[in-house]
């Protein structure tokens, strides 16, 4: 049995409010080359009077609630008016009423938002209408779905409030977590020395095909390979600590960069050294002494996956509190959002009957899904890229070239 559509609407509806509709799919084109597409047109809602038609549904009449003793019944969505036939009939929704809802569903909803909206509300108030024509609005099925569907609003609504009340953070407290945590906004300057961990060895010729060869013959290859890759390995390892010994004399790191990947036979150019304002999020934990050296040291050789890295310390600065504040907004909004559904979610258990739901139960409920304020990404720990691919790029200050 396929899914009510009643039920479709509403998940749709409660999803559509919580997260901005993606871009329609472009249409494929009728013509070979078509013309340029248009400028977004400006949005001209505002100059719209409050009490304007935004949108006029034409063979739908909104049903009549019952209303109160001594008074006048209105229609529960939009102004209805009736005609001799259903031509006649039309549900008219103003601005004011459009809006309403619109916000209801989605806070701030933007022009995308409300054109979705828009595009779905006929339906759903015509087919609805045709439903409680055939009396299903009076099914025992109907007042369980409502019940659920009321339960999932509320839940909206309290995530909403609880993530309100999360984004309320006053500048004190931004200024106490600013001078609770110093290095968190601490900016540096340094060079980067990137040895590939082994050379490039380029394809051998085959002289005939691997397919052909003994089992004997696939071992000994195997072992000369490996051996190669091992020597390969200490070659560049000897480079790496003869080149960091030459840096901490004072040699341009920008030419030690190009002979360590002359050396590795690189195809490719060589990384830029200069990582111009890194910060301590900026770099696999790993690679983290770097952050203590002195004005002009050189760091020892630090190796992992990626190869090795040899860092030389220019300068350190602080990142100003006024730069920093939108930052640590959302850094004290995404914890305290945590914690209030943590709190929330803590305050209740469920036991399912292995019985009725079979073995493992119901599973765990999945997370819920937290805001995201736009701070940029931190990523403390990560790993370096594997392989002779180049150094891991500084987190979120220093592309680097491919």
């Amino acid at each position: 049995m396929r899914m009510s559509w009643v039920l479709c609407v509403l998940i749709g509806t409660l999803a559509w409010g919580q997260a901005a509709p993606s871009a329609p799919a472009p249409q494929p084109s009728q013509t070979p080359a078509g013309p340029a597409p248009k400028a977004p047109t400006a949005d001209t809602s505002a100059s719209v009077p409050a009490d304007a038609a935004v949108l006029t549904i034409t063979g739908v009449c909104a049903p009549k609630p019952a209303a109160a003793k001594g008074t006048t019944a209105k229609p529960a969505t939009g102004k209805a008016t009736t005609g001799s036939n259903a031509a006649d009939c039309k549900t008219i929704i103003t601005k004011a009423e459009f809006e309403k809802l619109a916000s209801a569903i989605a806070p701030n909803p933007t022009p995308q938002q409300k054109k979705q909206l828009a595009s779905v509300l006929p339906r759903v108030i015509a087919m609805s209408n045709e439903a409680k024509k055939r009396g299903m609005d009076k099914s025992e099925q109907y007042n369980e779905m409502v019940k659920f569907a009321k339960m999932q609003i509320l839940m909206q609504q309290l995530t909403r409030k609880t993530q309100e009340e999360a984004a309320n953070i006053s500048d004190a407290d931004i200024e106490k977590y600013y001078k609770e945590n110093p290095q968190a906004y601490e900016q540096y300057n340094m060079d980067r020395l990137f040895v590939p961990r082994a050379k490039q060895v380029e394809a051998e010729a085959k002289e005939e095909d691997d397919d052909k060869l003994t089992d004997e013959q696939k071992k000994a290859k195997e072992a000369s390979d490996k051996a190669k890759a091992e020597e390969n390995e200490k070659a560049m390892t000897k480079l790496a600590e003869d080149l960091r010994g030459r840096a901490a004399t004072g040699e341009d790191m920008a030419k030690l960069q190009k002979e360590a990947f002359d050396a590795a036979g690189m195809k490719i150019e060589s990384p830029t050294v200069n990582l111009p304002s890194v910060r301590r999020t900026g770099l696999p934990q790993a690679h983290a002494a770097a952050f203590d050296l002195k004005q002009g040291e050189v760091s020892q050789v630090i190796s992992d996956a990626g190869g090795h890295y040899i860092y030389k310390m220019n300068s350190k600065t602080e990142m100003p509190l006024d730069q920093a504040k939108n930052e640590i907004h959302g850094r004290l909004q995404n914890d305290r959002m945590r914690e209030k559904m943590e709190k929330l979610n803590n305050s209740y258990q469920s036991t399912p009957n292995d019985a009725y739901f079979g073995p493992g139960g119901v599973g765990p409920m999945p997370p819920p899904r937290l805001p995201r304020p736009g701070m940029p990404s931190a990523r403390p720990g990560a790993g370096a890229t594997p392989g002779n691919a180049g150094p891991p790029a500084a987190q979120p200050q220093a592309p680097q070239k491919d």
